[in-house]
């Protein structure tokens, strides 16, 4: 028997049980967004218009956002529309520079973004930075009027449909990490360009060119020398979070894999009574179990003031790769028809790849985790 929330009481309070609640009521709507047969763009801006409608973006815009309610949010839009769960998860990694270090004109702008009236992106990575984030080379020269920024950002998820991003840039190469700052970028200012890209699971994706961007000092974010710090505890609060989408999706498949092989005959008996298939079953369902309890550890601990650095690149870690080898599975149960374009395990196969790399890839957790693992040892 797999867990359930009630299984998991440990993890969470009443709060928290009126969210899954209201996570359950707001399902249906987003499984029914990939039967559309609206184009990739119309499909990204319903999916926009009903985490707004259903209140969930509130979750990411929070001064303060829960762990645990990230979790439940993502695990619930993982399971029935990935496209969602990117929206959703970027919307908050966008503001939260704001949440962390905004100043008055720039936190009255959150609750515009909490209900969906704006949409936020958060532009980091660059052609020659991406796990690197001290290698930015996006330039932010001070001007009379302000900055003027000149670079090239690259799979900046929400593009498309966001209309401002923060940006990080560096105000003198010199300085290393120390010239880095964050900036509040509106997506329509002059000298901005938006040029779509296409991933292997869709969603709203970028490249942002910046070609002699004039903007006030006022869309700074902190102050110079900041720009690092807000990154890194911008992907921090969120981190978590990559797991409990990747539970999503994994124990989407393991119910589609679950119901396939219970309907599906060969060899003159039912596929879930062979022996082998019920193997691979189990293996999923271990796999997923073990995923969802590190990310409710980290979780959790976070939601606690703990300091869970290495928990929560465990969890990522774990969860991803454990979601990637269930959906795999999934999809060999399936046979010829999870490879087929549509499938539901084919959407999964695709949107699960990319949690592998976004918000530090499986390489740099395993660096984060084993770094800690050698100090500890230390004397």
């Amino acid at each position: 028997m797999r867990l359930s929330s009630d299984d998991l009481g440990m993890f969470f309070e009443e709060r928290h049980r009126e969210l899954a609640e209201k996570l359950r009521a707001a399902a249906s709507s987003f499984d029914a967004l990939e039967a559309d047969d609206a184009d990739e763009t119309n499909k990204d801006r319903a999916a926009a218009a009903l985490l707004a409608e259903r209140g969930l973006f509130e979750i990411v815009c929070a001064t303060e956002p829960q762990a645990r309610a990230l979790c439940l949010a993502r695990e619930m839009l993982g399971y029935v529309s990935p496209r969602a769960d990117s929206i959703f998860a970027v919307q908050g990694l966008g503001v939260h520079p704001i949440v962390l270090a905004g100043d008055a004109a720039q936190r009255a702008q959150l609750p515009a973004f909490a209900r969906g009236a704006g949409i936020a992106a958060f532009a980091l990575t660059e052609p020659d930075a991406g796990s690197d984030v001290a290698a930015i080379r996006t330039r932010a020269a001070a001007c009379a009027e302000g900055y003027r920024l000149d670079g090239e950002k690259l799979f900046i998820s929400n593009l498309g449909i966001a209309d401002h991003a923060a940006v990080l840039a560096t105000t003198e190469p010199a300085l290393g990490v120390g010239g880095l700052a964050m900036f509040w970028v509106p997506l329509d200012a002059p000298g901005v360009v938006v040029r779509a890209m296409t991933a292997i699971a869709p969603h709203p994706i970028g490249a942002l060119e910046l070609r002699g961007t004039i903007v006030p000092a006022s869309t700074r974010i902190g102050e110079v020398g900041e720009g690092m710090k807000l990154a890194m505890r911008t992907l921090d609060a969120f981190r978590v979070s990559v797991g409990a989408a990747a539970v999503g999706m994994a124990r989407r498949a393991l119910d589609e894999a679950i119901g396939f092989c219970s309907r599906r005959s060969q060899f003159g008996k039912l596929l879930g009574e062979h022996q082998l298939v019920q193997a691979h079953l189990a293996d999923m369902a271990v796999d997923l179990d073990a995923a969802r309890l590190l990310v409710l550890r980290a979780a959790h601990l976070r939601d606690s003031g703990a300091r869970a650095t290495t928990e929560v690149s465990i969890a990522k870690l774990g969860a991803t790769e454990a979601a990637q080898r269930v959906i795999d599975r999934a999809v060999q149960l399936f046979g010829g028809r999870g490879v087929m374009a549509g499938a539901i395990v084919e959407r999964l196969y695709r949107a699960i790849r990319p949690l592998r790399i976004y918000e530090g890839t499986s390489e740099i957790q395993r660096a984060i985790i084993g770094r800690a693992l050698v100090h500890a040892g230390k004397p």
